[in-house]
């Protein structure tokens, strides 16, 4: 009992450091599992993809509300995440744990550094003609009392960039929404609003692909599982709340100093076991 409060408490630690940095809880509640419980990797990834679902869902219902997930170029790329979801999965199955480790720690090397960038914020015009024309790749969001026009650009390698977010995403049981918000931000060209709002509402119906197979193959564990939803979803909404109060710039740079000891840790871990 006193092991399932523990993790519900890290749990909500996870969440809430996650939806104040914008990397989300699965990147700490996967180190969570395998470092601090022991909890082999893919029963962690299992768990770590349902709390995926559970705190994009509700944050997802908000922002399209408001007006700023375009959902079309959301459903248009979500062929890509999930198709890549499915295949993350598959390929998890056949994979050392200690390989997926190893790949862990690298792609969180990597989200740490594109969280610390700074993000661009486009706002390109709609080409007669386009790719993007025809696919209807483009929409309008409010800006401080204005609602702005954008349209979307170089959608093939956007799209093949998302493919490689939903592999990550299937493979490591983690939202991917650092890769998906690259490929919107500096591929698509899309404003940051809509990029960001648009990943949000992606990375729920991505994780659910994936965490069907997870499922089907015996490894979500309601034990882990319970304790880890909820308490990343309570995280997540005190997060939300506190969000404009807090500093966030000071809270990323110590967060992804923790995250690169962790990656660093993990990776380490993954060789040590794997030269043994």
């Amino acid at each position: 009992m006193s092991e399932i409060i523990i993790l519900f408490l890290g749990a909500v630690s996870a969440g809430l450091l996650g939806s104040l940095t914008g990397l989300g809880g699965g990147v700490i509640i996967i180190p969570l599992l395998t470092l601090g419980f022991g909890v082999p990797m893919h029963y962690a990834i299992g768990a770590s993809l349902i709390s995926v679902i559970g705190t994009s869902s509700g944050a997802a219902v908000a922002f399209v509300k408001e007006g700023f997930t375009n959902m079309r170029i959301g459903m248009f790329l979500e062929i890509g995440t999930t198709a890549g979801a499915i295949i993350g999965a598959l390929v998890s199955g056949m994979l050392n744990p200690n390989t997926i480790g190893i790949i862990f720690a690298s792609i969180l090397l990597l989200t740490v550094v594109l969280n610390l960038k700074g993000k661009p914020d486009h706002q390109e015009p709609l080409i007669k003609g386009s790719l993007e024309e025809k696919l209807k790749l483009y929409g309008t969001f409010p800006d401080k009392g204005v609602v702005k026009s954008y349209s979307a650009r170089n959608t093939v390698p956007g799209f093949l960039m998302m493919l490689f977010a939903g592999a990550m995403s299937g493979l490591l049981g983690i939202g991917s929404g650092a890769l998906k918000v690259l490929a919107m931000d500096n591929m698509m060209k899309l404003p940051f609003k809509v990029s960001t709002t648009t990943s949000n509402f992606m990375i729920g119906v991505t994780a659910v692909a994936s965490a069907l197979i997870y499922f089907q193959r015996g490894e979500i564990i309601p034990v882990i599982v319970a304790p880890v939803l909820i308490g990343v979803v309570v995280g997540s909404f005190i997060g939300s709340k506190t969000l404009m109060v807090s500093k966030t710039k000071k809270l990323k740079v110590f967060f992804a100093i923790v995250i690169t000891i962790l990656a660093v840790y993990m990776m380490y871990n993954g060789i040590n076991k794997s030269f043994r």
